[in-house]
């Protein structure tokens, strides 16, 4: 797994690389602040981002918002701040988890593996509900392309529903397409 790791205090950063790859994990690349935090994401394609809080430039939690509205991946905020604010700011932007310093190694990994867990759920959730509107809108289309058969032909609904479904299988495109080429061609 490789991690993006943003620390502006060299030590921390240098002791969470060593944490990481002692427990297998590959850092592609280290910020020293927030800005940085955002390109690096961008560039380097980490599966996991551990950012602190208070950074130069732009804080951890900006930088978070900005990096889930380019690509969604799971992001720990590793901070010595554990304010309610703040961590009402992190679950906003849409962090996965929240680690206060000073932490062990003992804590940090349950952390990633947490966060990445709820990514992933998260990332199957969204995968569903897409498929749901999709199979929403192509019902929508093909119950309007319906009406307009039976309105136009004086067909029953099983009628014109059976015309579309000759219609899909002789084109050899699927049901909404041909739905939707009746609609630009009938509708109002």
């Amino acid at each position: 797994m490789r991690i993006l790791v943003a620390e502006d205090e060299t030590i921390i950063r240098l002791d969470l690389r060593a944490m990481l790859e002692r427990a297998g994990f590959q850092v592609c690349a280290e910020a020293r602040d927030g800005e940085e935090a955002v390109e690096l994401a961008r560039s380097e394609q980490p599966d996991v981002a551990l950012l602190d809080v208070k950074m130069p430039r732009l804080d951890g939690i900006e930088a978070a918002r900005r990096i889930l509205e380019e690509r969604p991946l799971p992001i720990v905020i590793v901070t010595a701040y554990g304010e309610q604010e703040l961590v009402s700011r992190a679950v906003e932007a849409g962090v996965f988890g929240y680690l206060v310093k000073p932490f062990r190694e003992t804590d940090l990994l349950p952390a990633i593996a947490t966060a990445r867990a709820r990514h992933e759920e998260l990332a199957a959730v969204r995968a569903e509900a897409a498929s749901l509107a999709d199979a929403l809108a192509a019902r929508k289309a093909i119950e309007r392309a319906k009406g307009l058969l039976q309105e136009r032909e004086g067909l029953t609904e099983q009628e014109a529903f059976a015309r579309l479904r000759k219609a899909s299988q002789i084109s050899g495109k699927p049901l909404r397409v041909v739905a939707d080429a009746l609609i630009a061609t009938l509708g109002p």
